[in-house]
């Protein structure tokens, strides 16, 4: 399977500018996915690389073949050999399970007798052979899912495209649909692009994430490495829970920084390689956080005995929220805590220094309905 290549991709759409010089390499035979809010650009990039979107410049190649090339080149839908699964799954109501996975090999004249072999064989690949002969309403919602994705793999494409195909399931049915897919797509192998604002699928489906907002790229990483070590304040908000509390910086020597973080009397020595003073943000996530338990010497130089505001069980850890410094903080533990306090330290290797001001961009409502007007708003 090809190796994808975005470079240079600016779409404007009416009012907003929806990618800005997008550029992207996505490996042979990965799970590659585009992670935003609603209104980011990655539909704009996915529909772009199926031809459904021409993009105003920049260019798009699978492997050596070029796909799009403004000006140029621009391939059409059907000549690109992508297999897409949108999100309404899309899916014939009139015509059987059967019918609807080898309608694409029907248009593509491909010979009967093949055409039923192939069928077969990729029903039997998502696990639905003994529906064959059924009808979309005859089944739940997880069978259609794979309804479409064995109509998108019945002609072998170069590119499988997924533009958030989970996002109709109830929880523990996407969650195995999850897992069920990424054992599937390393069984066939197919370089696969994967579109969602759900972090958790994010994380657990992809061998790669890029994290997009406003049409830019803040960071593309092991699912790990965005969650671990987010390159800014916006891949560290997004991305998972972040507590977020003003801090300065006193002294830097591009691998260590002492900081003054409001709320805290004794300051900390984090890693950080700039050596920039001043006002900056800081994140730790709610795991990371200590509860002391002891007393006296046993506790942190750096402790500090917070109120609990709110308490939650959530089945397999508690979240509390404390204050720090006047900011509400998130503080989770598999353990209870009974009484009303909490003594807390932030270990200083979990924590992340960021210079520039956390945006609010995740919070906000999407800027336009025109990359996607079927896309709901988060």
């Amino acid at each position: 399977m090809p190796s994808l290549h975005l470079n240079s991709l600016t779409k404007q759409f009416t009012r907003h500018t929806a990618l800005h010089e997008l550029s992207l390499t996505v490996q042979n035979g990965e799970i590659f996915t585009l992670l935003g809010p609603s209104g980011c650009g990655k539909s704009t990039t996915l529909w772009s690389i199926a031809g459904l979107h021409q993009p105003d410049s920049g260019s798009i190649a699978f492997g050596d073949r070029v796909v799009f090339d403004h000006g140029r080149v621009d391939v059409e839908p059907e000549h690109r050999n992508c297999g897409v699964v949108f999100q309404s799954y899309a899916i014939w109501p009139h015509m059987s399970v059967a019918a609807n996975v080898g309608y694409p090999l029907k248009l593509r004249r491909t010979a009967k007798a093949e055409r039923e072999r192939r069928v077969r064989e990729v029903l039997d690949l998502v696990e639905l052979g003994d529906h064959a002969g059924a009808y979309p309403h005859q089944l739940s919602g997880g069978q259609q899912q794979r309804v479409a994705l064995a109509r998108a793999l019945a002609h072998p494409p170069d590119m499988l495209l997924l533009d958030e195909p989970f996002s109709n399931l109830d929880a523990k049915l996407r969650d195995r649909s999850r897992q069920w897919l990424k054992t599937l797509q390393a069984q066939v192998g197919v370089t696969t692009v994967f579109v969602t604002h759900d972090q958790d699928e994010a994380l657990s489906v992809s061998d790669r994430v890029a994290v997009m907002n406003q049409g830019r790229v803040h960071q593309v990483g092991t699912p790990n490495e965005i969650y671990e070590h987010p390159a800014d304040l916006f891949v560290a908000d997004f991305v998972g829970t972040a507590n977020i509390l003003d801090a300065t910086v006193t002294e830097a020597d591009g691998t260590h920084a002492v900081l003054h973080i409001d709320g805290l009397d004794t300051p900390l020595r984090v890693p950080h390689t700039d050596k920039r003073l001043g006002a900056v943000r800081v994140c730790i996530r709610p795991e990371n956080i200590d509860i002391q338990r002891g007393r006296g010497d046993s506790l942190s130089p750096a402790a500090l005995t917070v109120t609990v505001r709110n308490r939650a069980y959530l089945g397999d850890h508690y979240r509390y929220t404390v204050h720090v410094g006047g900011t509400p903080i998130a503080v989770t533990t598999t353990r209870p805590v009974t009484h009303g306090e909490l003594t807390i330290s932030l270990p200083p290797d979990d924590i992340r220094v960021f210079q520039e001001e956390a945006p609010s961009v995740f919070r906000a409502e999407a800027l336009s309905n025109e990359e996607n007007p079927h896309a709901p708003v988060h």
